[in-house]
């Protein structure tokens, strides 16, 4: 299974890690975007436990990349890369965050109330009923995990482009990932330990986040700022939790990270 995709090139100066945890491929739109100026990683996480996500993107970058690297991680990625650049803060010159989740449990409980909120009743029971099938062990359903992506896509986004993901990054989600790995950064969160970590981080962070996301852009931005020693907040406008496949705000996105890779 690969490891690792690799778009433009050497030096590989970037390195964008998905979400899920198991939605890998998904950052393949952005990687293309941004390889005719530049060399860029996409690595692809397959560890089924947190700290097997850790090392394997360590190595990745360590085996692939121009070190230090400007790394960006989307969502789940987000907190990934953020423990990355605590731990080896070596490898990272500069640390870019897009959607990221919140950093304390009390700001975490409005997220899963905002996207039911933005349902249908019948798709609101169909969403309930995915995520508790995805949580169950052992259960691996490939079409109810894209079925929960199609819904997830739907109440996170405010004016998403009409063409699926898919047909541009084939992405293979993976339910054994998702089950191993969240639980463990759902404590790291729930303990402080997560938060914690921002103390040892050692470059410039910039946090990229949409005013229409659920994961509430204060619950990133508050705890983050008071934690962090050289911390930025980019708040886009008319924009859900995926800003590139946004059609208001995807250029501002886009603008936004030309201007942090120069």
């Amino acid at each position: 299974m690969e490891k690792v995709r690799k778009y433009g090139t050497p030096p590989f100066k970037v390195a964008l890690v998905h979400g899920g945890p198991g939605a890998s491929g998904e950052m393949a739109p952005v990687a293309r975007r941004l390889a005719p100026a530049r060399g860029v990683l996409e690595p692809i996480q397959t560890a089924t436990t947190l700290e097997g996500q850790v090392q394997e993107l360590r190595a990745v970058l360590e085996t692939c990349a121009s070190l230090p690297v400007i790394l960006m991680g989307f969502s789940w990625g987000a907190w990934l890369s953020f423990i990355v650049a605590a731990r080896y803060p070596h490898l990272v010159e500069k640390l870019i965050m897009v959607g990221s989740g919140p950093f304390q449990d009390g700001d975490a409980e409005s997220v899963g109330q905002t996207r039911l909120e933005r349902f249908t009743e019948k798709e609101r029971e169909e969403f309930e009923a995915l995520v508790a099938a995805l949580r169950a062990p052992g259960i691996e359903d490939r079409d109810s995990l894209l079925r929960l992506g199609a819904l997830t896509r739907k109440s996170d986004g405010y004016d998403p482009l009409t063409t699926s993901i898919q047909e541009h990054a084939p992405v293979a989600p993976r339910s054994d990932v998702f089950q191993g790995v969240w639980p463990e950064a759902a404590e790291m969160r729930r303990s402080g330990e997560l938060l914690d970590l921002g103390r040892h981080i050692r470059c410039p962070v910039v946090a990229i986040h949409g005013d229409y996301d659920p994961h509430p852009a204060e619950g990133v931005r508050r705890p983050l700022a008071a934690t962090l020693d050289q911390f930025r907040f980019i708040l886009l406008e008319r924009c859900g939790h995926k800003p590139w496949i946004e059609r208001q705000a995807g250029d501002a996105f886009y603008r936004v990270l030309k201007a942090e890779l120069a």
